[in-house]
């Protein structure tokens, strides 16, 4: 079974902050509801697992991606592959692209093909665009309260040299405080479930 998905996201940031946002593989790879980076192999190249519900079914694919960021032209390109146990095979490939709104904020543009084979195909394929909407829309809720977060974290206009140091501190506990809570969920979502 395959999958065409194209969306964008507007974001309350201009274009090199939006790019600092997603440069940060990890932290994107979180808003992602059930996907997690679990090893960086170079850099361009990740190992990862994303945990899926298809109906009363749960697969958990375990791969590698890799991810080609282009910042002269804001462009990232994605590729990923991974099996479940149940002989089901699941392959991704996404570009994305920033552009300038505003002087900031930006859009997020992207277009993805997701192709399913084997059991979760033929289980599933009933499902996929219902659970591909709501991981989608859950995904872009969670980048977008990360770049609201970078946002409110964005010093005044025309700071001195020293605001912009106490600013970029602010952002990390901003950054952390955002990965806290959001593991936070994870686990308090688990143990509700």
């Amino acid at each position: 079974m395959k999958l065409d998905i194209e969306r964008s996201l507007d974001l309350p940031l201009a274009v090199p902050e939006a790019w600092r946002l997603l440069e940060d593989i990890e932290g994107v790879a979180t808003c992602l509801p059930g996907a997690k980076i679990t090893e960086k192999l170079d850099a361009t190249h990740y190992k990862g697992a994303v945990a899926v519900k298809l109906g009363p079914a749960s697969m958990n694919f375990r791969g590698e991606v890799e991810v080609v960021l282009d910042p002269a032209s804001h462009q990232i390109r994605a590729l990923g592959k991974g099996a479940d146990a149940a002989s089901s095979v699941a392959t991704l490939t996404l570009t994305a692209v920033l552009t300038e709104t505003g002087p900031r904020s930006c859009r997020i543009a992207g277009r993805s093909e997701i192709t399913v084979n084997g059991k979760a195909a033929s289980f599933g394929g009933r499902l996929m665009n219902s659970v591909s909407e709501q991981v989608i829309g859950q995904f872009y809720a969670n980048l977008l309260q990360r770049a609201a977060a970078l946002s409110a974290a964005r010093p005044a206009a025309g700071p001195a040299a020293a605001p912009q140091a106490a600013a970029k501190l602010n952002l990390l506990a901003v950054l952390w405080a955002i990965a806290r809570d959001f593991v936070l969920g994870l686990l308090h979502g688990r143990r509700t479930t």
